[in-house]
C-alpha cells in the first residue's frame, strides 16, 4: 500500500482495521499529559508535595489561573491529589496519586529521551 502516512489512515481499508487504529485511550493518555503545562506540573510532584506558589515557581510562564485550571483537570483525572492544610493562612498542597505515580517511569523517560535529542520549547531559539 502507497501513499503517505496521512492518506493510509484516510483509507477505509486501513481505517476499518482495528490494527492500524491508533487506541482511544493511548490517544486520550497523551492528550492528557500532552497538554500545555500539565507534563511540566506532573514532572515537578515527581519528588514530592508543593504549595501552588511552589509550583507556580517552578514553571516559568503558567499563569496563576492555568495552573489553577491545569491542576483541577489533572485532580478530575486522578492523577494528582489535594491536600487543604489548616492555617492560618489555610495552604493548599498537591501531590501525585498512586495512578500519578505510575506515570513516573514514563515522564522520567520523556525527559531523558528530551536531554537526549536536545529538545527545545517551540519559542525557543536552537
Amino acid at each position: 500500500m502507497g501513499g503517505t502516512s496521512a492518506e493510509r489512515a484516510l483509507d477505509p481499508a486501513v481505517a476499518g482495521d482495528p490494527s492500524q487504529v491508533v487506541c482511544p485511550r493511548f490517544h486520550a493518555a497523551v492528550e492528557l499529559i500532552g497538554r500545555r503545562w500539565a507534563g511540566a506540573i506532573l514532572f515537578k510532584l515527581i519528588d514530592g508535595p508543593l504549595y501552588f506558589r511552589e509550583i507556580l515557581a517552578a514553571v516559568p510562564g503558567i499563569s496563576d489561573r492555568l495552573l489553577s485550571q491545569r491542576l483541577r483537570e489533572l485532580e478530575a483525572e486522578g492523577l494528582v491529589e489535594r491536600s487543604v492544610h489548616s492555617g492560618p493562612p489555610a495552604r493548599v498542597s498537591y501531590c501525585l496519586s498512586p495512578a500519578g505515580e505510575e506515570l513516573v517511569p514514563a515522564l522520567r523517560g520523556i525527559h531523558s529521551w528530551a536531554q537526549e535529542h536536545d529538545v527545545r520549547d517551540a519559542g525557543e531559539a536552537a
